[in-house]
């Protein structure tokens, strides 16, 4: 068995034609999505990049035990089983320019090797002692992001990092899908922000953006209304298209080579995403601070499986981030450990059935959710409630030198016997939020506008939520976190 991994950055199932909504040019994941499996309720765990990435690795909802974080040494990591178990040789090709920093040390060393392609978003790149020229600008631009993009060729596909990434998994394919027994694992930062392309992109969909200043960056924060009106929602809107698109057609160009190389009997493609964002929706930008909204939350995945009887078809069993990293080990004859939260979700694709009866999904401190399919429900933290951080690696930069010095020091987690570090956080609530914890009817209420105020349908909700926290290992401390009573304090 060959499998190869396509993770996409921020991909929005609401802007996909597999998931029909019908105004973006994405043909290649609409060929996916016609040959393969459309996941129609699959969910990110922890959000956002790093703590989804750290899941994706491990299958463990480490938003209930970490914020922001490197790989830990404790963490049993799907290369290193793939390796160990079934004597898979992955690689990894990214431009994911968070693994060059602090708080993203580690996430490359499980694969047997790796690629980085530079020049995303911030990344400390090319050298500029200079201030770079920077135009007038709305949002969230960096002066070393300007230094970046003024050595490329802005119209030009192959000075972006993203086709970049197609074009090494190319010749990765190129070189070895003669070969068995290996996994691709190929990220591409794209279409996060900031939404760059080449014109030509952006032109399918007439953006006619002519202000005075430069935006296709929006800052984390509520829509100005006052300065970013329905003109620039618009526009970031297509810029976001664009962007998309342009991933498409490199996508489009790496299953052309699969095609040339009949790769399609003997190879896995799981094709998928961290989370969603939002351009402008609810009067929000971006994601992170808000209600966890649906559209950040219920996000796209498409698979296809050699053989699979559901290949061309849709399931609706609940998914989750954390099901990943099993997934891969199944499909390669490998068993994850007890302490993985995830489960393998290959049955689906020999038949539609249920996989989860719910799923949670929050970050670090802030809200904790659930969906089941049916209703979503927001547990919001007590006021003044505190989170701990549990890390064997202290990074200053997540957390100041203090926090280290008056930090505790135990064997505090189930996983590992290892001491580890546990630090003090506040905990937060997402913007604007009200007195009450928040259900929704998210089948007959999509856009989560009329919360549910049924006393006893909140009472089966918290008892549900209490039920996972214990299922998932979660820390004591997280039910008195947010109002809940608990067992056994850890």
């Amino acid at each position: 068995m060959k499998t190869i991994f396509i993770l996409m950055d921020s991909l929005n199932r609401h802007y996909l034609n597999a998931y029909e909504y019908s105004w973006v040019n994405t043909p290649n994941i609409d060929r996916l999505a016609a040959k393969g499996v459309v996941f129609d309720n699959h969910y990110s765990g922890s959000l956002p990049c790093v703590p989804a990435r750290r899941e994706i690795m491990t299958g463990r909802l480490n938003f209930l035990e970490s914020q922001w974080c490197p790989l830990q040494p404790f963490d049993e990591t799907y290369p290193e089983e793939l390796r160990r178990q079934s004597n898979v040789y992955s690689h990894l090709i990214t431009d994911h320019y968070h693994y060059f920093e602090k708080k993203g040390w580690g996430y490359h060393t499980p694969f047997n090797t790796w690629e980085f392609l530079r020049g995303q978003e911030g990344d400390n790149w090319h050298p500029r002692v200079k201030d770079p020229y920077t135009p007038k600008f709305r949002g969230k631009n960096r002066r070393q992001d300007w230094v970046n993009r003024s050595i490329m060729n802005s119209e030009q596909d192959e000075d972006y990092p993203t086709p970049q990434c197609f074009k090494q998994a190319i010749n990765f394919i190129e070189s070895n899908h003669k070969e068995d027994n290996w996994h691709l694992h190929l990220e591409v930062f794209d279409p996060h922000e900031p939404f760059m392309c080449p014109t030509r992109y952006r032109e399918l969909y007439n953006d006619s953006w002519a202000d005075p200043y430069h935006f296709d960056w929006p800052s984390y924060a509520p829509v100005d209304s006052d300065l970013e009106g329905k003109e620039a929602i618009e526009h970031i809107r297509k810029c976001y298209a664009g962007t998309l698109t342009m991933t498409d057609a490199w996508l489009g160009k790496f299953l052309d080579k699969m095609d040339e190389l009949d790769m399609w009997h003997d190879t896995a493609v799981i094709l998928t995403t961290d989370h969603g964002y939002l351009l402008g929706d609810y009067g929000y930008w971006a994601k992170n601070y808000m209600f966890d909204y649906q559209k950040l939350v219920n996000i796209p995945m498409i698979a296809y499986i050699p053989d699979s009887p559901m290949n061309g078809n849709r399931v609706s069993g609940l998914t989750s981030t954390m099901d990943l990293m099993p997934t891969l080990l199944h499909l390669h004859g490998a068993k994850p450990s007890e302490h993985v939260h995830g489960k393998s979700f290959t049955h689906l694709f020999e038949r539609d059935e249920s996989h989860h009866d719910a799923v949670l999904y929050g970050y670090f401190g802030k809200d904790i959710n659930l969906a089941d399919g049916r209703f979503s429900y927001c547990r919001k933290p007590v006021p003044e409630s505190i989170a701990y951080h549990y890390t064997a690696i202290p990074v200053v930069g997540g957390n100041k030198l203090q926090d280290y010095e008056e930090c505790e020091v135990d064997r505090f987690l189930p996983q590992t016997k290892m001491p580890v570090f546990r630090i003090a956080n506040k905990s937060h609530q997402h913007h604007n939020a009200t007195k009450e914890h928040l259900l929704y009817n998210i089948v007959d209420d999509t856009e989560q506008a009329v919360p549910i105020h049924d006393s006893k349908l909140h009472q089966q909700y918290e008892k549900k939520l209490q039920e996972m926290l214990k299922r998932y290992q979660a820390p004591d401390w997280q039910y008195a976190r947010v109002g809940l009573s608990s067992g056994e304090s850890k």
